[in-house]
């Protein structure tokens, strides 16, 4: 049976811990605003570049002068997942949730005979990646030093995808990111950009009218898919920083919860021992007094 001293040092131990989960809490709070907002400003954005290429691609998309960033490589042999996680833990699934989706994908292509290689933007998902598929991962990016996520960070990682791509390393990428939905929903999701999926009534989000362009088609195209991979990338990160800070704030929050908890089933044996040994103190008192 552990001693009083013991027993003082773990719920004063427990106490500890708890007042850190509650900061931690309180501090994925009060980012979680400014990352919500962030994400949800970016989505229309986002969304409209995607209806605006779609416009644009459906005159071109079946050409030989389209884009190659469009039409692709005309094969799908080898894959490349693009995943995006956070740089650090202490949030419950959030992490492991996208890299699932991502292993999922991976083993459902390897078992079409497909090759697939993995493109990792944060260290968590990196981590959990190398211990099945070291060899399959090709490069990682480390955002930790960045305070606040910028479009250079997306452009970055874009013109190394596109890099790849151009070089013929892969046909097919695919952006593996967290859907920010609530605070205690984060959605795993997957998105086809290289080459982009438009919804099929996408090209007629517009109106339906006819558009003349100047310049070419083809010059705004070979000008704006690069920056539709920036912008969709961009937009992963956003959600996936506001679905950390939720997926945090929720986590903390339990953590906290269950610490109360065990500093209360603490604090009961600590009295039932204390007790205990009061009556056994006493008992012995009375004993040595009857038997003078």
């Amino acid at each position: 049976m552990p001693s009083l001293k013991d027993l003082r040092n773990r719920i004063a131990a427990t106490k500890a811990t708890q007042k850190i989960t509650k900061a931690m809490q309180m501090v994925a709070a009060s980012k979680l605003r400014r990352a919500q907002a962030a994400a949800e400003a970016a989505r229309p954005y986002a969304s409209h570049m995607g209806k605006v290429l779609s416009n644009i691609a459906a005159s071109v998309g079946s050409l030989e002068t389209a884009p190659r960033l469009l039409r692709g490589s005309g094969g799908d042999n080898v894959h490349l997942l693009l995943v995006c996680t956070a740089e650090r833990g202490l949030c419950g699934p959030f992490n492991t949730a996208i890299v699932r989706l991502a292993r999922e994908r991976a083993i459902s292509l390897m078992a079409e005979g497909k090759e697939v290689k993995f493109f990792c933007v944060g260290r968590k998902g990196y981590d959990q990646l190398r211990r099945l598929y070291a060899k399959q991962i090709v490069e990682m990016v480390d955002l930790r030093a960045a305070r606040t996520l910028q479009f250079h960070h997306a452009e970055m990682v874009a013109e190394k995808v596109t890099e790849r791509f151009n070089n013929f390393e892969f046909d097919i990428c695919t952006l593996f990111f967290s859907r920010f939905r609530s605070v205690i929903a984060q959605i795993p999701t997957a998105q086809q950009i290289i080459p982009p999926v438009f919804d099929e009534k996408a090209a007629d989000a517009l109106g339906g009218a006819a558009y003349e362009f100047e310049p070419e088609a083809e010059d705004i195209l070979h000008e704006l898919l690069p920056r539709n991979v920036a912008v969709q990338i961009f937009r992963a990160l956003l959600e996936n920083a506001a679905s950390f800070y939720g997926a945090q704030m929720s986590a903390m929050d339990n953590a906290t919860r269950n610490a109360g908890d065990m500093i209360r089933r603490q604090t009961l044996t600590y009295n039932r021992t204390r007790q205990a040994m009061i009556t056994k103190e006493l008992i012995e008192i009375i004993s040595g007094a009857e038997a003078l």
